[in-house]
Order: C-alpha cells, then sequence, then structure tokens
C-alpha cells in the first residue's frame, strides 16, 4: 500500500504547495514505491515563519499561555502520538530500514516521553526568581521563550530527533517550523496529524519537507531567532557559518565516531552483555552518531573481544525492517549504501583485517539498500575507518596497553559526543569514563536519558538536548532591576 500526501502542515493548516515538485519516498528494505508528499519551497517556508511569527507575536497567543495550560496540550500530544505508535513506526522502518523491532524501543518510547517529560518539568519551573541586588533592591530574573525556531531533522532516527527539538520548544512557549529529511516524510505528516489532533493552536508547528537548499533557505530566514540542527559536522558548520553572520542561537548536534572502551576484567559473556554491547555499538544498522563504532581492546585480550564481536554480528539476523526478527536492516538510501560500501573496501585496501562482512551484498538478499554488517581487526587508530564517520554496521577493533593508552586514543579523535566503558569494577570504568572527552558516555551500556543534557564536543556539535538543559535552550533571560 503506498501513502500519497497532496497538502502541507503549514501553522497547523493543510494548505496546498506552492511548487508542484513531490518527493517520492522508497522502502529501503525492497526499494519499491512507498509513498509520496509535497515538495516545500521557498515560498513555503516563507508562509510558514509568518504564521509562526504572528502566533508568537499574539499578546494572547501560545508564547503568553500559561505553563499549565501549554502543559495540557503537551500532554494531549503525547496521547495522540501514542495513538498513532504503530502507523509511525511501520512508515519509519519502511523509509530508513530501522529495524521495527528497535523502532519500538526508540521511536516509540522516546517521543512521547520528552512531551510528557518537559509538561511536567514546566509545571513546577518557575517563570521568574527574585534576587537581592548588591547596587540595586532586587531584579527580576524571568525565563521567556526564544522566539521561532528552525528545527533541521535527519532521517536515522526521525521522530526522535524532531521530538529532542519540538518538545522543550513547545514546552517554552515557541513557535516552530520543521524541516523534515526527504528520506523520511510520511511519518512527519503522521506527526502533524497528532499535533493537529491534541488541539496546539495554529500558527504554532508547521512541517515543510524538503532537501538541503530548502534547509538553508529556512535557517537564513530573517523570521527565524533561532535554529535547532541535528546532521552531519559539515551541514553543522554550514549552518553555524549562516547563524554566526546573522547573530543568531543555535544548538548543532553532530557526528561522531565514539570509543567503547572494553577494560581487561570485563564481562564478555554475550550472554549478559549481548544486548547492551549491541545497543551501544550497532543499533539501527549503524546509523546512530553515538554509537560506539570504534572497540578498544586491551592487547592482552585481543583475540577474545574480536571474537566477541564477530559472535555478536553474527548472530544478529539481517533482513527486511519490517521482520519482527531482524536486527540489522539496510541503509536508510542507495547514496547511504554506496558511501558505507566504500569504506567497507577502503578499510580492506589499508590493510585491516576482515573478521566478519566485507563487500557484497549479505548472502541470499537481492534488492534493498543492504551491506554486510563488518568487523574489522589488526588496525590501529590512524585508519580512516578508525577516523571517518562511517555511519553504517562497521566496527573497527583497536589494541591499547593499559587504561591511560586506552584513554589516550579515545580521545585521539576529532569527535567528541557519546562513547562507553566496560569493566566490573564500577569504581575503575568511572575513573576510565571521567577521562574521555566526550559529551555524554554510559558505563557498561549505552542510551541517552531524557533528565539528562545529550550533546557533544570538538566536531561533535554545540549546545545541549534534553533534560532542563535542553528547555533552557529555547528560553531568553530578562532581568528586570527595580530601585524601589
Amino acid at each position: 500500500m503506498t501513502i500519497d500526501h497532496s497538502s502541507l502542515f503549514i501553522g497547523g493548516q493543510w494548505v496546498t504547495p506552492s511548487s508542484p515538485h513531490r518527493i517520492e519516498v522508497r522502502s529501503a528494505s525492497t526499494e519499491e514505491r512507498i509513498g509520496s508528499v509535497p515538495e516545500g519551497a521557498p515560498a513555503d517556508v516563507d508562509a510558514a515563519v509568518t504564521a509562526a511569527r504572528s502566533a508568537f507575536d499574539d499578546p494572547h497567543g501560545w508564547s503568553r499561555w500559561p505553563a499549565h495550560r501549554r502543559a495540557e496540550i503537551l500532554d494531549r500530544f503525547a496521547d495522540e502520538y501514542d495513538k498513532r505508535g504503530e502507523e509511525i513506526l511501520y512508515a519509519i522502518s519502511q523509509q530508513n530500514g530501522m529495524p521495527i523491532a528497535i523502532a519500538r524501543q526508540l521511536e516509540a518510547t522516546f517521543p512521547p516521553t520528552l512531551l510528557r517529560y518537559y509538561a511536567n518539568l514546566i509545571r513546577s519551573q518557575p517563570v521568574e526568581e527574585l534576587r537581592e541586588g548588591l547596587f540595586v533592591k532586587s531584579t527580576i530574573v524571568r525565563r521567556q521563550p526564544i522566539g521561532v525556531v528552525a528545527a533541521i531533522i535527519p532521517w536515522n532516527v526521525p521522530q526522535t530527533l524532531t521530538m529532542t527539538k519540538l518538545a522543550p520548544a513547545l514546552a517554552a512557549g515557541c513557535t516552530i517550523v520543521i524541516k523534515p529529511s526527504p528520506e523520511t516524510v510520511l511519518d512527519a505528516f503522521l506527526l502533524a496529524r497528532a499535533a493537529e489532533a491534541a488541539g496546539i493552536p495554529d500558527g504554532v508547528v508547521s512541517i515543510v519537507p524538503g532537501g538541503r537548499e530548502l534547509g538553508a533557505y529556512l535557517v537564513s530566514h530573517p523570521g527565524i531567532d533561532k535554529v535547532a540542527f541535528t546532521g552531519s559536522t559539515a551541514g553543522g558548520q554550514a549552518v553555524a557559518q549562516a547563524c554566526a553572520g546573522l547573530l543568531r542561537p543555535v544548538t548543532l548536534e553532530l557526528g561522531g565516531k565514539s570509543a567503547a572502551v572494553i577494560l581487561d576484567d570485563a564481562d564478555l559473556d554475550l550472554g549478559n552483555v549481548g544486548q547492551s554491547l549491541f545497543a551501544a555499538t550497532l543499533a539501527n544498522n549503524g546509523q546512530v552518531c553515538f554509537l560506539g563504532t570504534r572497540v578498544l581492546a586491551p592487547r592482552s585480550r585481543y583475540t577474545e573481544v574480536v571474537d566477541t564481536f564477530a559472535a555478536l554480528i553474527e548472530g544478529a539476523p539481517v533482513g527486511d525492517a519490517l521482520d519482527e526478527s531482524t536486527l540489522i536492516g539496510p541503509m536508510a538510501s542507495s547514496i547511504q549504501r554506496d558511501r558505507v560500501a566504500h569504506y567497507i573496501d577502503l578499510g580492506s585496501r589499508e590493510g585491516a583485517r576482515v573478521v566478519v562482512g566485507g563487500t557484497g551484498r549479505p548472502d541470499g538478499i537481492d534488492r534493498g539498500w543492504f551491506v554486510k554488517p563488518t568487523l574489522f581487526a589488526d588496525i590501529d587508530n590512524t585508519a580512516t575507518v578508525s577516523r571517518e564517520e562511517i555511519f553504517g554496521p562497521v566496527l573497527s577493533v583497536i589494541a591499547y596497553d593499559g587504561d591511560d593508552d586506552a584513554i589516550r586514543i579515545a580521545n585521539d579523535s576529532d569527535f567528541g559526543l557519546g562513547g562507553s566503558v566496560w569493566s566490573t569494577d564500577s569504581d575503575r570504568a568511572l575513573s576510565v569514563a571521567s577521562g574521555i572527552q566526550s559529551g555524554t558516555i554510559g558505563i557498561n551500556g549505552y542510551l541517552p536519558e531524557p533528565t539528562a543534557p545529550f550533546g557533544g564536543i570538538k566536531a561533535s556539535g554545540l549546545g545541549r538536548e534534553f533534560g532542563p538543559e535542553g528547555l533552557a535552550a529555547y528560553q531568553q533571560l530578562k532581568s528586570i532591576y527595580q530601585f524601589a
């Protein structure tokens, strides 16, 4: 069954697009056509920003609503999302190849959780505080919404990454224009239906799909007050340059090449840690920015670590993303498949030993954008596949000598987003984790926590999402000095 949409969701209304062009969507698993949506044009962005600006500036509008009223809408939004959960998951898995079982853990859970979390947070967060002054009698410090937000969303975890921006922006009282990736647009239209059913006021939310050019137009639009971007480091650099010239606040969640550090006392029994190891290194077909794709192994247990990850990969069923048993599906697009295949070939040509996988399609699969999940060994941290983000099911096992050497290698990267440390000694693991230069890190597992700040350092980005810090990114502070 195909799903074709004829209208765009602009300012809470379904309107006729300004351009006849359409985005055709194909299944990552079968390459068959599964639907289409209108492709947004600059005139559609103009209309969306105008609606958002009008709604934000309305003296009785969303930005002026008391927090408890906005919280009620966020809770309703979460309920409406839940009602459409299976339909959203089905659309995502078809489009980007995320195994449906993984989608249920990520895309069904995080978006409504974030909506409810921020609803509760704004119920308890004071809008202002009174500070005693040194030169004035007192100062009222007031939290206010930052304004009209532009949100640029990638294709890999589209609903969660939309909601990391949408939920706190709405909670803060902002209005927002969302540009989803062309690869994942069907789920975005389902999200629009949920927003509409939740009763979000007109003008507050718009969804305008399109490619990089449309994203650039939105980012530089004079009616935008803040940009929130998730994507590649190269894309983030372009966004940062545009925002710098406009003195526009920006949050950038970018690429990664994180280290999974296996200490010499780690439990490598896959019956105990297999699920956690897989989630931290190979989740969503390797198409997640924080995954530990550099596996750092103590030289004394190097062969054991390689054998463990070989068994982990070989035991993960590869197949159609809609098959409940699939753990590794296809890449999101033919372009991404070719990119990952290039890196697999490059790793072999640079001298790495292919333990599992290699070039070509997985056995028995003759259609879809698949690559063989691949494990490289006998490789060091200078290899291209150890330094550049591949964004696919490709791991490199790198040997180290002692904890200090592991920390050194982990930090020898342009990136600093995620990572993990695996050990049976929690104090030792914490010491190693503390030495790794990264915005986030896990001990004996990895999963972003909605109540804690998430983001990167170095080439992995600027700013933080999740937690109270994620809400603060959509607020600005105003000081009112009182002299009497």
